[in-house]
């Protein structure tokens, strides 16, 4: 087993083909300076070597993340306003959120707890968002007389439509995890006490599936909000021909044959 790096900001560890990253900063609910966001960042990096098949991201203590660190170095924030606050976005937390964004194996959002202003947008980047019911989702720029960023201006619309979008972000309101999960914004909100726990079992599951089919899924289903029919049409084609031709699919198909489990290995 490949050692793995340690991080200052975030706890990082594969398990089961699993790889879990724990916001870790707790004493300020996982409030994220672009330090967190390169770490994150690197971690992304090593999760091919570690063997990785799925993505586990949660917060320590009681919080998911509050969002950007606030009481931290303004110079090094994006709230630092200006050219501060577009410089730290574009060199820390955009193309942090671009490698979640391209990763080719699932990812699981587990929300403990406050998910605020880039926490929001963070925990709202995977594939499935699971909440413990005390968890709530909150646009907080507006209530400080800024814009939302992290890719909230993407991201909400295509969840929750338009009218919902604005009201998240012109007003500033929290939306509790029952209300989310109502809403089409996450897929499912749990008991607080169940959280980790249906969190790491749907990660584990998606670990134990077609590793290349779901990680094709998962880039043509987000290039597709962005393109026409007929390039997801041909993207659809394509992405079968890639699928297809992985050992998972001749696995797939002899399994359906033989009126059995098919026993996936990720290539």
């Amino acid at each position: 087993m490949t050692d793995l790096p340690s991080f200052d900001t975030i706890k990082f560890g594969v398990a089961d083909n699993v790889a879990t990253i724990t916001l870790n900063r707790p004493d300020r609910l996982n409030s994220m300076p672009p330090a967190m966001a390169d770490d994150i960042r690197a971690a992304l990096d090593w999760l091919g070597v570690a063997g990785a098949r799925a993505l586990l991201i949660t917060g320590e203590g009681r919080g998911f993340c509050s969002g950007a660190d606030l009481a931290g170095d303004r110079t090094g924030s994006a709230i630092g306003g200006g050219a501060n606050s577009r410089k730290a976005l574009r060199a820390h937390y955009n193309p942090m959120l671009l490698a979640l964004a391209n990763l080719d194996i699932p990812v699981v959002t587990a929300v403990n707890g406050p998910a605020a202003g880039v926490g929001c947008s963070f925990a709202l980047s995977g594939d499935f968002t699971i909440a413990g019911q005390s968890a709530y989702f909150l646009q907080a720029f507006v209530n400080i007389g800024l814009v939302p960023d992290g890719g909230s201006s993407w991201l909400l619309p295509r969840l929750v439509g338009v009218p919902r979008a604005l009201q998240m972000m012109m007003l500033g309101e929290k939306i509790g995890a029952n209300q989310a999960a109502d809403w089409g914004m996450i897929y499912k909100c749990v008991d607080d006490a169940d959280l980790m726990d249906e969190a790491r079992a749907l990660a584990t599951r998606l670990a134990n599936g077609p590793t290349v089919a779901l990680g094709t899924m998962r880039k043509i289903l987000r290039d597709g909000l962005s393109q026409s029919y007929s390039d997801t049409l041909d993207a659809e084609a394509k992405g079968q021909y890639v699928a297809g031709n992985s050992s998972d699919a001749v696995e797939g198909v002899m399994a359906f044959v033989q009126k059995r489990k098919a026993a996936f290995k990720g290539n």
